[in-house]
């Protein structure tokens, strides 16, 4: 196998699609180009079920980390993976760490991987915060600081 994945336009793909499809004895997948939409991937079956298998190992792996290493050496590890986790409080290293260890559990079990890659996100601000003196002070200007989770809306009937 040579490189991960190839960009063409879309419709290269919709114009010969056998010839395309066979692209994928030579990358991993292929980044189909879209004109005012976001572009699509294709993969061969098996390369996306190895993939889930990949994931699911690892977010087995992190939850038995986090249950049965030290937590400094678990807070070691996160930091070499996310090093913008240094700027967070300890107590928010440890909540990301729970929160990170069901998530990715969970977005295993589901083969969704997108709800990590929010809790990643959300987490990354968090950080950005703490990073920056006056984003900061800001917040903490608040009254109460953080207010916390925001509650749902009511359904609407």
């Amino acid at each position: 196998m040579g490189a991960i994945y190839e960009e063409l336009p879309f419709s290269e793909f919709l114009h010969q699609p056998a010839a395309t499809a066979d692209r994928l004895e030579k990358v991993r997948a292929l980044r189909l180009r879209r004109r005012g939409a976001g572009d699509l991937a294709l993969t061969r079956a098996d390369q996306l079920e190895r993939d889930a298998v990949v994931v699911d190992f690892t977010a087995r792996l992190l939850a038995g980390m986090v249950r049965t290493e030290p937590l400094a050496a678990v807070r070691r590890v996160l930091g070499e993976a996310l090093p913008w986790v240094a700027f967070l409080p300890d107590e928010d290293v440890d909540q990301l760490l729970a929160e990170l260890t069901a998530v990715a559990q969970g977005a295993a079990s589901l083969e969704n991987l997108s709800p990590v890659a929010i809790l990643l996100t959300q987490w990354r601000h968090t950080a950005e915060i703490h990073a920056d003196p006056t984003l900061l002070e800001l917040v903490g200007r608040e009254p109460g600081g953080d207010l916390g989770p925001v509650p749902a809306p009511d359904a609407q009937p």
